[in-house]
């Protein structure tokens, strides 16, 4: 049976089809973004490693560590493009498992191994190494300092495009 023509029927599941971005309060309609796009520019937001490493978390007393995971997982799986790529996950492990030692570690681990898989869909060399950043952990809990320098590196080079990306809503 085929489906009837309709002229505002439009099948975005084809390759290389564009999604619609919905402007946001009747604003002015972001551009068309086509699916298997490289990334471009604002989805890594570039922070300052000394800052996510010992200020913010001293000034909020811990919590913004908690939020830094977080949203680098969300900035990761928005580069990688990956529907099933773990946003909440690791931070709750963080949480909630955090005081077994093990799955801490193993997070950490895997955060370096998902910095590197982002360097490779944004087009850069692999350089994150999670090895690294599981061995700092051990020295003054200096991973989140290796790995936002890690992630400024994406920030850097998808900047350099110059192509707005368009926004996700959350």
């Amino acid at each position: 049976m085929s489906r009837p023509q309709d002229p505002t029927f439009h099948n975005y599941s084809q390759p290389g089809a564009a999604l619609p971005v919905v402007a946001p309060h009747g604003g002015q309609p972001m551009p068309l973004v086509p699916m298997g796009a490289p990334p471009t520019g604002g989805l890594v937001k570039r922070r300052n490693p000394l800052a996510v490493w010992l200020g913010l978390p001293l000034i909020t007393l811990g919590i913004y560590s908690l939020v830094w995971y977080y949203k680098i997982h969300r900035e990761m799986a928005d580069v990688t493009r990956k529907p099933d790529a773990p946003v909440a996950g690791p931070m709750l492990v963080l949480l909630l498992l955090g005081w077994t030692g093990i799955a801490l570690l193993v997070s950490f681990f895997r955060t370096g191994n998902r910095i590197a898989e982002a360097q490779r869909a944004a087009g850069l060399a692999q350089t994150c190494n999670p090895f690294i950043g599981l061995l700092l952990c051990f020295v003054f809990g200096l991973q989140t300092a290796y790995y936002q320098s890690e992630l400024n590196k994406i920030a850097d080079a998808t900047s350099s495009v110059g192509v707005r990306a368009a926004p996700h809503f959350s």
